[in-house]
């Protein structure tokens, strides 16, 4: 059997094969849907947001954090301490004027000359005695005169109630007439009156030589003599004879601030303290006061009255009235440095929650350490003591809690450093 060679005829490709197009041929991915597009779009703002987040509050964190530690180290470091309750009653000293309890000028009630003294100045007299005597010979003779006088006016009168009462019998029996009787009588009257007018310038001139006898009105001292023996004297107040003053009970004036005029009534005692007189206190009290507020001053003057049997008190001396008062509401004490001097007025400075706050006070009696708060404070307020220049109202502050005071002797503690 024979192999026959093959004819080698040209081999023409197939026709190709109508497929539709798929991507496994051409790479491309196929289009995505709506629903997928939406869910992929939340997916990557939730991953956005969670980054965001994540990234965002430790960063706002941290800034909070640094913004309160720059404010609490910014914050001034302060001392506080409650304000002290004041006594029940306190000592209030204050300037007094010293004055005797009656004090009078002596003037002459008469004119003429002086003629003769009996008493200079220190000396005690008694009521009724004799200090002077003036020589007024013109008023003697106008005694003399008016006394001459109403005897005439008494002798007229005697003849007029005479004729009158003849008159009068006459009438009765148709004698006279009703006009004659009538004119007897009216001048009987007439006369009467003028021997009460002679009397009444009788008793006049008669006063005037009894104050040539110039005689003390009250028991005292003779603090002036102006005059001498010879001294022409006018009537009036145009020359002061003698002064004289009753000190065996002394008055001393005093000037009481509006502020305790309420404490400053009638017996409230009082001691008074001279420098002639060191270690010594002269008793007293108050007796009565004005009740009226002076309104240049603020001031209520009160009288205080003090025995002087000894006269150891001069009138005119100047005092120091010591006043045991009692508070009439609660005070509060606290030191001077913790005062604030504002243009709106005194401030004190107070923490509250961590906060400064100035409070308006009105202070009342004031020794230089500490000052006495009337109205404005608190007993529980924690006062700030030597509060910073700058320290306005709301600023955060750090309470620095005081150290504990040493122990004294006896067992106390001293007291905090600012009372």
């Amino acid at each position: 059997m024979s192999l026959q060679p093959m004819s080698q005829q040209p081999m023409t490709p197939p026709p190709p094969t109508q497929h539709s197009p798929s991507p496994s041929h051409n790479g491309d991915k196929p289009p995505i849907s709506g629903g997928k597009a939406i869910v992929l779009l939340l997916i990557v703002v939730v991953v956005a947001v969670i980054l965001a987040v994540t990234g965002i509050i430790p960063r706002l964190r941290a800034r909070t954090t640094l913004q309160e530690q720059t404010n609490r180290l910014a914050a001034p470091n302060v001392l506080v301490d409650q304000p002290q309750l004041g006594q029940p009653s306190q000592e209030v000293v204050l300037p007094g004027n010293v004055q005797a309890y009656t004090d009078s000028p002596i003037y002459a009630r008469t004119s003429g000359y002086l003629g003769k003294w009996y008493f200079d100045i220190g000396a005690h007299v008694k009521q009724g005695q004799l200090l002077a005597t003036i020589d007024s010979p013109e008023v003697d003779r106008e005694l003399a005169q008016a006394k001459a006088d109403l005897a005439t006016a008494q002798a007229n009168a005697a003849n007029a109630q005479v004729q009158s009462a003849r008159y009068q019998d006459l009438l009765k029996g148709n004698a006279v007439s009703q006009q004659d009787t009538d004119n007897f009588t009216t001048q009987a009257a007439s006369t009467a009156t003028q021997v009460q007018s002679a009397q009444a310038n009788v008793q006049r001139l008669q006063q005037l030589v009894d104050f040539e006898r110039v005689i003390a009105p009250f028991d005292g001292i003779v603090t002036a003599r102006n005059v001498d023996t010879g001294t022409l004297i006018d009537a009036g107040a145009n020359r002061e004879l003698f002064h004289l003053a009753a000190e065996n009970v002394i008055r001393v004036y005093v000037n009481v601030p509006q502020l305790y005029s309420l404490a400053a009534v009638p017996g409230v005692t009082a001691g008074l303290t001279l420098a002639e007189y060191p270690g010594r206190t002269f008793q007293g009290k108050i007796v009565r006061t004005s009740k009226s507020i002076d309104p240049a001053s603020r001031t209520l003057l009160v009288e205080v009255d003090v025995p002087n049997p000894k006269g150891e008190l001069f009138p005119g001396a100047f005092t120091q009235v010591h006043f045991k008062l009692h508070n009439t509401r609660p005070t509060l004490i606290i030191p001077v440095p913790t005062l604030m001097f504002r243009s709106e007025g005194l401030r004190v400075a107070i923490v509250q929650e961590n906060k400064a706050k100035l409070v308006p006070i009105i202070i009342g009696r004031d020794d230089g350490r500490t000052v006495e708060v009337v109205d404005g404070l608190q007993a529980t307020d924690q006062v700030i003591q030597n509060p910073p220049d700058s320290l306005i109202d709301g600023e955060t502050v750090n309470v620095v809690q005081p150290q504990r005071q040493p122990k004294q002797p006896g067992g106390g503690t001293a007291p905090p450093s600012g009372y």
